[in-house]
């Protein structure tokens, strides 16, 4: 027989456990307590024997004499540990007493499963729960070693219940650990015990939550093997499954199997569902759902119109989610902050800003606290429309409030100020960000090199990039765009290009951004040729070339006056179906302008009218210069 691991007392300090009070016979208990209990002293404590027996410990506990418990905590052995707890275990209560003064670094993982499966008889779960998760957490015991120590303790006991092992599976939920819940739940089907529909339950929810939805399928699918009868609960969990995976059909299928079985769909059932439809853009389906329920007898709460009202925002059907808003008060269901929220985004996103503040002022006036979320969309939407006093104002107002700003909060204000050009306050915010514990993210960093390539501070913005590798995080595609543009702007091409090397290291796909940026780098320096290498290049890594990327090197072309390939690059854009813009003629005027073609420079004018795309002061500037350098340039054209 393997010798019992010894559960360390470094674990317990690990988790600093905080008491849990209980009252048992008109007695205050904490369990896992580090301050011992009030309690009366004995008029006459027994001496304490040369070698302790589980008769002389059974007394002290009687007799309440903790004192002298916890002072022989160390000495207890575990085979007297044991015998104790059997001694107890038709009194649970006293058990529970009896390990809140022992030290519990002399509990072995036997004592531990031991006083468990005690615990568990007591009507409240937390007792027991608390010590599975210590257990659980410590790692001083596999889960198949907790199931069979447990298993062994409740046979030991002759306790006929499984509750015992549905509380490990519980507290494994409760914990986070779906891989030890499904461990637990297939070690009680191979001893042939059935977990109750409120583990599966527990076990499907945990599942869900950590999107591991392939996972629910196969618990649900032995749930049906096992003939564990499924609860309301249940399939509200996996009609959320199936909404998550995209099978509304299914889902909505799934209402008639429950109710053939007779178990009713509750407002939580038809809320899930059409916050499925409405989530993927098929409100018309959500709002026929509503009409089911209604007709059902179940009444919409105000979660039931929030998923509406935010379907509705995301299509920008603004008007029919403020109908809908208001119809919702009508009836007297009152709106929640999250609501409020998604009608103050829907216009924001617009641009309405008036409404947006107007929604804001209504839900203060309804004594609904605006949220940091609530801020946060009005202060992006200000920096927006460019009006920074007016953000700045609304983060006083929000610390005014008592709201603290969260990292989305900084990330607006950081990104505000980046885009104005105003990088000593975007670094004035990043400092206050650290100086509150808030860890900046992959989108403050990118928004401060953004800010310091346009400054053309590149050895900061590569610094900083250093800074947040070294911080573990890690750089996207659009960090790395804004980090190669600053290098190409500012001429450093060798410099843009070994960042194109770091990115496939990092396995960070470039796209047509990246390559534009280069190529329009290598076009600043005249290498019109090498620029058109990189569009093969991006062919090759299966990135189709843009119009942006046509166009840059037809500008290359025409500044250098090589009219011949910029037409052939014109001609290849037109086969790729793109249609020249205002870059691509104003290019080509240039270009044929330098060369003195005035002919062509006129006829391209024309076309460029004829097609509706109207010259700016860029185009008669070309023209301009080309007559003052050759005074036969309208006659050239006239002929």
């Amino acid at each position: 027989m393997k010798p019992h691991r010894v559960l360390s007392s470094r674990i317990f300090k690990h988790y600093a456990l905080k008491p849990i009070i209980i009252t048992v016979q008109s007695q205050s208990y904490a369990l896992f307590s580090s301050v011992p209990q009030t309690q009366s002293a004995s008029p006459n404590n027994p001496s304490i024997p040369h070698t302790l027996t589980p008769q002389f410990l059974l007394n002290l506990i009687h007799s309440s004499q903790w004192h002298l418990i916890k002072h022989l905590s160390p000495k207890l052995s575990s085979s007297l540990t044991s015998d104790t707890l059997v001694s107890l275990h038709e009194t649970p209560e006293l058990v529970l007493q009896f390990v809140n003064h022992v030290e519990l670094n002399t509990l072995d993982i036997k004592n531990l499963c031991l006083t468990i499966a005690i615990l568990a008889r007591i009507p409240s779960p937390k007792f027991a729960l608390h010590i599975i998760k210590q257990v659980v957490d410590g790692g001083i015991a596999t889960t198949k070693e907790i199931f069979d120590e447990v298993g062994g303790a409740r046979e030991q006991l002759s306790i006929q219940s499984t509750n015992v092992f549905d509380l490990l599976i519980r507290a494994c939920c409760e914990m986070k650990r779906a891989k030890e819940a499904f461990e637990c739940f297939y070690f009680m089907k191979e001893t042939g015990f059935i977990p109750k529909t409120e583990t599966c339950n527990g076990i499907l929810s945990l599942l869900l939550k950590m999107n591991m939805l392939e996972m629910t399928w196969v618990i649900y699918a032995e749930m049906f093997s096992l003939k564990i009868k499924s609860s309301v609960y249940t399939f509200n969990i996996m009609i959320n499954v199936l909404c998550k995976e995209g099978k509304l059909k299914k889902a909505k299928e799934l209402i008639g199997f429950m109710e053939n079985l007779e178990i009713n769909p509750n407002v939580v059932t038809y809320n899930t569902l059409i916050h499925g439809f409405c989530s993927r853009g098929r409100v018309e389906g959500g709002r026929l759902i509503l009409n089911a329920m209604k007709a059902k007898g179940i009444r919409p709460d105000s979660y039931t119109y929030g998923s509406l009202i935010s379907g509705l925002c995301k299509e920008r059907r603004l008007e029919e989610a403020s109908g809908l808003f208001d119809k919702m008060m009508e009836i007297g269901l009152v709106p929640n902050a999250v609501t409020y929220n998604t009608l103050i985004d829907g216009y924001c996103n617009k641009g309405d800003l008036e409404k947006a503040f107007s929604y804001r002022d209504e839900m203060v006036k309804k004594g609904i606290k605006p949220t940091v979320s609530t801020y946060n969309l009005l202060i992006h939407a200000l920096f927006i429309e460019g009006k920074i006093t007016e953000a700045d104002d609304l983060v006083k107002e929000m610390g005014e409030n008592g709201l603290v700003p969260d990292a989305i909060t900084y990330n607006i204000l950081i990104n505000g100020n980046c885009k104005c050009g105003n990088s000593n306050k975007a670094f004035s915010l990043l400092d206050e960000m650290l100086s509150k514990g808030i860890e900046p993210t992959r989108i403050t960093y990118t928004s401060l090199i953004y800010v310091l390539s346009k400054r053309k501070k590149m050895k900061e913005a590569d610094d900083l990039l250093k800074k947040m590798l070294t911080k573990g995080v890690l750089p996207d595609l659009v960090l790395f765009n804004a980090l190669i543009d600053g290098h190409c702007a500012n001429g450093n091409m060798d410099r843009a290009f070994m960042l194109l090397k770091e990115m496939d290291k990092m396995q960070i796909p470039p796209d047509e951004v990246t390559y534009n940026t280069l190529m329009q780098g290598r076009c600043r320096q005249g290498k019109v040729e090498e620029a058109r290498q990189l569009v093969n290049e991006m062919k090759g890594r299966g990135i189709k070339p843009d119009f942006i990327s046509y166009n840059t090197l037809i500008s290359g072309y025409s500044k250098r006056g090589d009219m011949k390939d910029a037409f052939k690059v014109r001609d290849e854009m037109l086969s790729k179906g793109f249609n020249p813009t205002l870059l691509t003629y104003n290019s080509l005027i240039q270009g044929l302008c330098k060369n003195q073609e005035g002919v062509l420079a006129e006829e391209l004018l024309k076309e460029m009218t004829n097609k509706g795309i109207k010259p700016d002061d860029n185009t008669y500037y070309s023209l301009i210069e080309a007559i003052g350098k050759d005074g036969n340039f309208e006659n050239g054209s006239a002929s």
